[in-house]
């Protein structure tokens, strides 16, 4: 199979312009909440040609959601549609709803169903709301939990990508104190050998990691703080023991545009908006969420439901976009390659 890698500096737009694949990789796509303006990104991504230069999309959703503001008649014989669940209800736009959660909800399972019997290749999940999948009775604080709960994976992680720009996270959407307790030298060393397996097995290559540390200026040697001294750096030596290439902890005010330069393959954030504050800044709209870890391939939007705008037909899907793509990018090292079955089977 044709590997699809990005050129330094390229924009995830411009890997379909090249991409010239054999076999295109199935790509499930869930609508994420039907209130939200999930169903209006992908209707949006799904209806430029170029998406189909590098993959077949499943979408897995109703088509009462998908079908508002497109034409079916177009958009219906491009694409495959799976529906998760038998429901008529008609969600209102920007209202979060224990039925719009069990709507997300089944969407969810239903992929992970397709991704366990190998009838899509990769996942691309569009936003859900925390609130609405509560209400619906899943204990779930978002897609990364959820998948891991479905596929039995207890070691994961929330990354971006933004261009040359990777971040992971120690820990996601927790109060900051919270937070803040979970910055120990045994959760950051297992961060640091999950990345730099997961994201060296993705990006096919040796990784050069850098750490974040958690204080300002990294503590200035524990001026500001003692973390860096007691957790994060015991961690970062015990990594480099077992060969890893990793450094820090570094002044987290200035590590993410280090690696923004390619000074670093990646950077271990120490808390959520440590990693996002700076992933939205350079790359609003372009960065794509990857969770590591799990059994398959996922990735997804670099936003919310953005209830406030849901309806209007107003939302740039330039994340939804480039999610899809790299969601064909990352699957193409990963799966057979199905040109030689084919030609097996043409022969046979």
């Amino acid at each position: 199979m044709t590997s699809i890698r990005r050129g330094r500096g390229e924009s995830a737009r411009n890997i379909c312009r090249r991409a010239r694949m054999t076999y295109l990789p199935k790509i499930g796509i869930t609508l994420g909440d039907p209130a939200g303006i999930g169903p209006e990104i992908v209707g949006k991504s799904l209806s430029e040609p170029a998406i189909f230069d590098v993959c077949r999309p499943v979408v897995i959703g109703r088509k009462m959601d998908l079908a508002v503001g497109w034409d079916q008649s177009v958009l219906f014989q491009k694409i495959e549609i799976i529906e998760p669940i038998e429901s008529v209800i008609r969600p209102i736009p920007g209202q979060e709803s224990a039925d719009t959660g069990r709507i997300a909800a089944a969407s969810i399972e239903k992929s992970w169903e397709l991704l366990r019997t190998a009838k899509i290749d990769a996942v691309v999940t569009a936003p859900i709301s925390k609130r609405a999948l509560k209400l619906a009775g899943y204990p779930y604080p978002g897609h990364t939990e959820f998948y891991a709960a479905l596929s039995g994976t207890s070691k994961f992680a929330m990354s971006f990508f933004a261009g040359n720009l990777r971040v992971v996270l120690l820990s996601t959407h927790l109060q900051l104190r919270k937070a803040l307790d979970l910055v120990r030298r045994d959760a950051v060393a297992d961060l640091i050998r999950l990345a730099d397996c997961e994201l060296g097995n993705l990006l096919g290559r040796k990784l050069r990691l850098a750490v974040a540390g958690v204080n300002p200026h990294a503590s200035e040697n524990g001026l500001f703080g003692d973390e860096e001294i007691k957790e994060i750096a015991p961690a970062i030596e015990a990594c480099r023991r077992e060969a890893i290439d990793v450094v820090g902890p570094f002044s987290p005010d200035t590590v993410f545009l280090r690696c923004q330069k390619g000074e670093f393959d990646a950077v271990i954030a120490m808390y959520h908006d440590q990693a996002t504050i700076p992933v939205k800044s350079l790359a609003f709209g372009e960065s794509v969420n990857v969770t590591l870890g799990l059994p398959f391939v996922r990735t997804s939007v670099d936003h919310g439901t953005a209830f406030d705008i849901a309806g209007k037909n107003i939302a740039d899907a330039s994340s939804m976009r480039a999610s899809i793509l790299l969601a064909a990018e990352l699957i193409s090292s990963r799966i057979p390659d199905r040109n030689h079955i084919a030609s097996d089977e043409n022969n046979s």
